[in-house]
């Protein structure tokens, strides 16, 4: 029998309590949250900075960006702190913000791709008229739109789940996520778990509907293209974005695809965890060095600060 004493606070168990693995993990995501957050940062002052990359690829790039850094802040400081203090509590109020930045941010990643996807399919396919197509209008609005769905998916659970009542406080995870806190709830939250699954396989579907339709055309069209180099040179422009959704969707996947009830937990938290200190850390790699004009951009605007220094 649960007690139905009124919960206020909640307690993060973290991913380990062994004091030695915790200093190896303080570490590990320290550094790669710094460099994520440095190497998005790059990407988004590069595109502001440099004339050529004010195309509709690199502006959703940028926003891609700010989404990585934006959603890597909202959970890794947290469990720093955690870390470092030793305090493992964390409010109701708090741990529903989080909630809702984490589930925002990370369901506009994935419209975003999906937009990102339709954007190469212009490129690719309707390469004469991409200009008209992707114009500077066209792209705010398909962002607007991300954020939009993004916060159309997250309100009406979080709404409903802001009235529940809880009795158990501890939270088996790293940072506040939505199964283990409707696990702590007296309510009956049947109909709120019914709508966060048919929320998240909405985006999941929607999305990856978007991004395979739009692949299968690319495929087709690079497929009829003449020469190998034209072929190669068509699939250059994509094999970026192609990497980016693979990791995505793929870690997405793999959460859902357990090999045991036992193992549920830790594979979760171990996959969450590489899904929001190492993608974002690899991303601006990925883009960087597969791009040839984000490099000459940063090797250009490395040479201008260069030039700057010396003058001064």
């Amino acid at each position: 029998m649960k007690n139905h004493t009124a919960v206020t606070t909640f307690i993060i168990l973290g991913l380990t309590n062994d004091p030695q693995l915790k200093i190896l993990v303080f570490i590990f995501l320290f550094i790669t949250y710094i460099l994520s957050v440095i190497g998005n940062l790059t990407i988004i002052s590069l595109i502001l900075m440099d004339s050529h990359l004010k195309t509709a690829m690199y502006f959703f790039l940028q926003n891609f960006s700010f989404l990585e850094i934006s959603l890597t802040t909202t959970c890794v400081p947290l469990y720093l702190y955690i870390i470092s203090t030793g305090d493992k509590s964390i409010t109701i109020k708090a741990c529903f913000s989080q909630i809702f930045f984490a589930v925002l941010f990370g369901a506009t990643e994935f419209f975003l791709l999906a937009v990102m996807s339709y954007d190469r399919y212009v490129a690719i396919c309707k390469l004469l008229h991409y200009l008209t197509i992707m114009n500077s209008r066209v792209c705010r609005n398909l962002v607007l739109c991300c954020w939009v769905s993004g916060l159309l998916i997250i309100l009406p659970p979080l709404g409903l789940s802001l009235h529940l009542e809880f009795c158990d406080s501890v939270i088996d995870h790293f940072y506040c996520d939505a199964s283990p806190i409707l696990k702590n709830s007296c309510s009956d939250t049947w109909f709120i778990e019914q709508l966060v699954i048919f929320c998240a396989v909405l985006t999941f579907i929607m999305t990856l509907v978007c991004v395979v339709l739009s692949y299968i055309y690319i495929i087709k069209m690079i497929l009829r293209l003449p020469s190998a180099q034209q072929r190669k040179k068509a699939f250059s422009t994509c094999s970026s974005h192609m990497i980016v959704v693979s990791i995505t969707y793929g870690s997405c996947i793999f959460i859902y695809i357990k090999p045991s009830a036992k193992d549920e937990v830790s594979i979760n938290k171990a996959v969450f965890l590489l899904t929001i200190s190492v993608a974002p850390l690899l991303n601006p790699f990925i883009y960087t060095l597969r791009n040839k004009q984000v490099k000459q951009s940063f090797h250009d605007t490395l040479k201008r600060l260069a030039f700057l220094s010396r003058k001064y």
